[in-house]
């Protein structure tokens, strides 16, 4: 049956839609999208199901970099969290090009190389470390006519090196994922979710009910794992939060920088990603050391402390009559005695449903991978009959620059 100008009336009613599935996904990021496209492409019926808008939860709040390992090494050697993603900008760039599954070619990739710059004071360890043999394969130093534009003035003292890390439009992944499946994406009332033995009792978010008959259930929700785990009378896997703050800024600058500051500790000084906003503004988003000391800042306070920061590092930079804003994000990852976060992807199986959480974006490619393995290894079958009720198109998640709750009152930041 079809959901076009379906009411509560049937809901209330009729009898449920029966549907015959392999897999249910849950979690419409690009962590679920991926995993449903990979487990489609693999022969499984699987069908994604999401309770906001696709994309609505982490992704749209990443800055779209596909981390090979450099960020994760800026100690001076490699770690467990660099080694996990040395492979994955080769990954993400075959499936922009084509050349891989899912195909990402109607994804917007915004660079096709992320940056990273040293302040003077530490040029001798940032050339130490590029010089070294791990890093030379991944990184090429770049000259004074090879900078970015912004870069490329005569107060600008210190290193340049491109990254082998490509930076995408997170939102245009999502939709690049999602457009050739929508027919197997269904939008949900969370609130109607019920679930009982191998069947999964839920009503579309038109007022549809939906009896699913599944052989495998997973929760690939990023924060909203959390609250599914709970709804299915369990209390494992353990979910943590790790809370970041970041800035946005518009209105002075032109520039679209790709760049990590490297800073005195682990993480980047300042990360700098840009975007456009729906009226074709220039944004750059901020992360990073600043994200992170801003989760105890007051919004006006982070602001500053940016203002500061690009002060100090790119003094010519005019910043008078900028719009500031700040976004609030939950990293969403298993939480595991002693250990503050994990080095690579999670998963968890409990009964008929597995838990997953891909920790950074650039793994959602080998979770999906390694979710297709364990079904496979649980000798899963495929059902023959693919076919499935027609139902309402999903809906997409706005970028968040592009709502007014993030902009501060320009009196407020001025002060």
């Amino acid at each position: 049956m079809t959901e076009t100008g379906a009411t509560s009336h049937h809901a209330l009613n009729d009898a449920p839609v029966e549907v015959s599935v392999d897999v249910i996904v849950f979690g419409g990021g690009i962590a679920g999208l991926w995993t449903l496209a990979v487990l489609q492409k693999a022969g499984y019926k699987a069908v994604l199901l999401e309770s906001q808008a696709l994309g609505a939860g982490q992704t749209r709040y990443a800055q779209g970099i596909i981390h090979g390992g450099t960020k994760y090494a800026l100690t001076g050697k490699l770690t467990a969290s660099s080694e996990a993603v040395a492979d994955m900008p080769s990954r993400w760039r075959d499936c922009y090009e084509g050349n891989g599954e899912p195909d990402l070619s109607q994804a917007e990739l915004l660079s096709d190389a992320h940056y990273l710059w040293s302040t003077t004071s530490l040029t001798s360890r940032i050339s130490g470390f590029f010089a070294s043999k791990v890093m030379r394969s991944r990184s090429t130093e770049l000259d004074s006519k090879s900078l970015p534009a912004i870069f490329q003035h005569k107060d600008f003292k210190g290193q340049f090196y491109r990254l082998d890390e490509p930076v995408f439009n997170t939102m245009t992944v999502i939709r690049a994922l999602a457009e050739p499946r929508k027919q197997t994406i269904l939008m949900i009332d969370p609130q109607t979710l019920h679930h009982e033995g191998d069947k999964l009792k839920v009503s579309s978010s038109q007022g549809v009910d939906y009896r699913f008959h599944f052989k495998k259930i997973i929760f690939n929700a990023g924060e909203g794992n959390e609250e599914l785990i709970s709804r299915f009378k369990s209390e494992q896997p353990r979910m943590q939060r790790r809370p970041l703050k970041m800035v946005v800024m518009r209105g002075v600058q032109d520039d679209m920088i790709y760049a990590h500051c490297l800073g005195a500790s682990v993480n980047p000084r300042i990360t700098i990603t840009s975007h456009r906003d729906a009226q074709g503004k220039v944004v750059w988003y901020m992360g990073g050391q600043l994200a992170e000391d801003g989760v105890n800042k007051t919004d006006i306070a982070l602001v500053k402390a940016a203002k500061k920061e690009l002060s100090e590092l790119i003094p010519w930079l005019d910043l008078n009559g900028a719009e500031w804003g700040v976004l609030e994000i939950n990293r969403a990852e298993i939480k595991k005695p002693g250990t503050t976060r994990p080095d690579t992807f999670s998963i968890e199986q409990h009964g008929d449903v597995i838990t997953a959480w891909p920790t950074k974006l650039a793994l959602a490619p080998v979770l999906a991978d390694e979710l297709v393995d364990m079904l496979q290894a649980d000798n899963v079958e495929k059902s023959t009959d693919q076919a499935l009720p027609e139902w309402a198109p999903p809906v997409y998640a706005e970028l968040p620059w592009d709502e007014d709750p993030c902009w501060l009152p320009p009196s407020e930041v001025d002060v």
